[in-house]
């Protein structure tokens, strides 16, 4: 991951969608798939196949009310076309939670290879250690003011 991406600017690409409809994880990725146009390289098809297989092989929620999804592996070819797109389920999912506790703040990672998605899941990390930006998260913010908790951190 270059120096200029980061988890702001993979946010920034992406985009944040607030009461997203579903009940388990794969209706929320159902609905995201619905939201947004993904990169133009990407087959949205295959990214959701992707994601639902990787929630199969082990859940990507780290706790907290917070989850990674991500494909196994890279679907974005070019590194321009990264992106993150945050989802907030309208309600709370059960995916596995180390904490049990539900899902409600998702941050979908779209990568273009291990070194930017290795990269990325650490400043995610960072980010979710901060209890005030965790805090923020159970609110639904906005994109703005996602981005502006970032650039405060």
């Amino acid at each position: 991951m270059d120096a200029e991406v980061s988890v702001r600017s993979l946010i920034e690409r992406g985009d944040v969608f607030n009461n997203v409809k579903g009940l388990t994880a794969e209706e929320i990725f159902k609905s995201l798939s619905s939201l947004t146009d993904f990169p133009p390289a990407a087959n949205g098809e295959d990214i959701l196949t992707e994601l639902l297989e990787r929630e199969k092989v082990l859940s990507t929620a780290v706790g907290n009310g917070i989850a990674i999804p991500h494909p196994r592996r890279p679907l974005i070819g070019n590194p321009d076309d990264q992106r993150i797109y945050v989802c907030f389920p309208e309600t709370p999912v059960g995916m596995g939670a180390p904490d049990s506790r539900r899902v409600h703040a998702m941050f979908i990672l779209l990568s273009a290879n291990s070194q930017s998605h290795i990269k990325a899941l650490s400043e995610l990390a960072r980010l979710f250690r901060n209890e005030d930006f965790r805090r923020l998260l159970e609110t639904q913010p906005s994109k703005q003011s996602l981005l502006d908790a970032i650039d405060n951190m």
